[in-house]
């Protein structure tokens, strides 16, 4: 038998979900250990951010990703919600494997699509119980679709794979 989620220590909990995001983020950062040298070498957009902006942009996006989790978590959250939040944690972490480590820019762009919609469907479920859960997912979907559109542009721009 499963312990309601009121008597469960929320403030373990909210390690869990740093926990989780912080893996995710680790396995990103260890797979785009050369992305300032690459992303430098590709044309880019003139709205694109300098790459010292985006580690720390990433970070926030971390933060918000493991709070709304655990906001949703709080309300006794459905397991559909918690499967699409996990499939959306997997997408993002391979994209960073992907575009820097595989070199499959077109591939990692495919991955970034399809974390878009499940982040969007997940800030759907997440809104039916916390809508303070989905307003923090939906600030991390907007940097999502933000990204995404520079991976596209950064494949139009330039002659990769």
């Amino acid at each position: 038998m499963t312990t309601p989620t009121h008597r469960r220590n929320p403030w373990v909990m909210l390690v869990v979900f740093f926990g989780l995001v912080a893996v995710v983020a680790l396995v990103g950062s260890l797979s785009a250990t050369a992305a300032p040298e690459l992303y430098t070498r590709f044309t880019l957009p003139s709205w694109a951010p300098s790459a010292e902006l985006l580690g720390p942009v990433w970070t926030v996006s971390y933060l918000v990703l493991a709070l709304a989790g655990w906001a949703y978590w709080r309300t006794d959250g459905e397991t559909q919600g918690f499967a699409l939040y996990g499939i959306g944690l997997l997408l993002n972490l391979l994209w960073a494997p992907l575009f820097f480590a595989g070199g499959s820019t077109r591939l990692a762009c495919v991955d970034a699509v399809l974390l878009d919609f499940f982040v969007l469907m997940t800030v759907g479920l997440f809104y039916r119980r916390s809508r303070g859960a989905a307003l923090l997912l939906l600030a991390y979907f907007g940097w999502l679709c933000y990204a995404t559109a520079l991976n596209v542009a950064i494949i139009a721009l330039n002659d990769v794979r």
